[in-house]
C-alpha cells in the first residue's frame, strides 16, 4: 500500500502520485524506468558540459583551515560532483577534528581527492 500524499506536495507531485497509484504493477515499473531514464539523460548532458571546464587557479594560502580548504577546492573544481567525494571528504574532516591530524596533511589529502575526481571526469 502506498503512503498518503504528503500535504506539502505541489500540484505536479500530486499529479504524479495519482498517476502512479492508478497504474498496475507492470506499468508502475515502466513508469519508474522512464523517470530514471529521463533523470540519467539530464545528468549526462550536464556532465558533458562539465568535462570541458578546467580547474580554476586559486592558490593555497599559507594559513588555511580545513573548512576553508574544502570551499577553495570546491571553487577550484566546480565540475566535480561533491556527492561523489562526500565520504572521503567526511573521513578526512573526521581525522582532523577527532583524531587530531594536522590541517596541512588533511588539506594535502583533500587536494588529492578533488584532483583525482577531476581526472576521472576528464577521462570520461
Amino acid at each position: 500500500m502506498l503512503p498518503a500524499m504528503p500535504p506539502q506536495a505541489n500540484k505536479q507531485e500530486r499529479k504524479l502520485i495519482k498517476l502512479f497509484k492508478s497504474l498496475d504493477d507492470t506499468s508502475r515499473e515502466s513508469f519508474l524506468a522512464f523517470g530514471e531514464f529521463l533523470q540519467s539523460r539530464s545528468k549526462n548532458s550536464s556532465e558533458k558540459i562539465k568535462v570541458f571546464s578546467e580547474p580554476v587557479d586559486i592558490p593555497r594560502p599559507k594559513e588555511e583551515s580545513v573548512i576553508k580548504a574544502i570551499k577553495r577546492l570546491s571553487a577550484t573544481y566546480p565540475m566535480v560532483d561533491k556527492e561523489n567525494i562526500l565520504h572521503p571528504i567526511s573521513d578526512l574532516m573526521t581525522s582532523h577534528m577527532i583524531s587530531g591530524r594536522s590541517a596541512s596533511e588533511v588539506i594535502d589529502d583533500l587536494q588529492d581527492v578533488f584532483s583525482k575526481e577531476y581526472e576521472i571526469i576528464k577521462s570520461e
